[in-house]
């Protein structure tokens, strides 16, 4: 009875993250997180970041990721996460010209766990090369950050390539296209094990995600993989609401096949009905 009551006050004052991602650890696996933070500048009243950045970071910080993907990162949320999250660098840049203007999709990786080899970044366009670059019906330039890593922890001598990217909001076509683009990219990593985190504005059995996940892929869909059975309430956009979660699942966490899956969750944290973002912060375990 005692267990039965503190769930439903936990239910009714608000889902935190110790309570959802509470299972044991596994000691060598590495700790994924990824989550679209929102736009530090929409107009979102009540859910504005000011109003809730705290929350977003504190929601970081009990996950504790060893990496950490973020989307709708604009230059000083960059800088509030990086500030509020001790022991962590981060690799980032704008989408709009490759350094400091418009949304990033920004990295973080602990330094006490890993050595950065190489990083970088591109464009999901026709010349990926090229900042602000954008191809096909893209709204707008959209990019992906990627680094190489050293694994400290691990008994593996194979690096660790993070990709973590955001498809575009408007256009089918170039979503299509993203997927197959980092798809490829992924396949030129051949000597790494690749992790791929992103809001990819599509949903399961999307053209988008058959042409990242199909059974040829070099990367599995690590929530379908833990939960081969589709049910309902799996939606990741929330729009600040933890109880509209009934949409499509778009924001993916994806691994190469020389991962282990240990966990992958999508996390419903709110205070009383209102979440950090206006997607949910998904998660996964991973050994190798």
């Amino acid at each position: 009875m005692r267990t039965f009551l503190l769930c439903c006050v936990a239910l009714l004052v608000g889902m935190t993250v110790s309570t959802l991602f509470s299972a044991e650890p596994t000691e060598d696996a590495v700790s994924v997180m990824s989550f679209n933070i929102r736009y530090g500048t929409a107009k979102d009243g009540d859910n504005h970041w000011d109003k809730r950045k705290e929350f977003v970071a504190e929601t970081i910080q009990e996950v504790n990721p060893d990496l950490l993907g973020t989307q709708e990162c604009l230059g000083f949320q960059r800088d509030f996460l990086a500030e509020h999250l001790t022991g962590y660098e981060v690799h980032a840049a704008a989408r709009e010209d490759g350094k400091e203007k418009g949304e990033m999709c920004a990295v973080f990786f602990r330094t006490d766990r890993f050595e950065k080899l190489d990083a970088g970044h591109f464009w999901l366009s026709e010349t990926p090369s090229v900042p602000g670059s954008k191809s096909w019906d893209s709204s707008l330039p959209r990019m992906a950050s990627w680094v190489k890593l050293k694994d400290k922890k691990s008994g593996s001598d194979r690096p660790i390539v993070f990709i973590n990217t955001h498809f575009d909001h408007r256009g089918p076509d170039s979503r299509f296209e993203a997927a197959k683009l980092i798809r490829n990219r992924i396949t030129q990593f051949a000597d790494a094990d690749v992790i791929l985190t992103g809001d990819f504005n599509a949903g399961e059995g999307s053209k988008p995600y058959v042409a990242m996940f199909a059974e040829e892929s070099p990367v599995v869909d690590t929530y379908r993989t833990a939960h081969p059975e589709k049910k309902a309430d799996e939606g990741t956009f929330s729009g600040f609401d933890v109880s509209k979660t009934g949409g499509a699942r778009i924001d993916w966490l994806g691994a190469s096949r020389g991962w282990n899956v240990v966990e992958a969750k999508i996390l419903p944290i709110h205070r009383s009905g209102r979440t950090p973002s206006d997607h949910l912060p998904i998660t996964a375990k991973l050994t190798r």
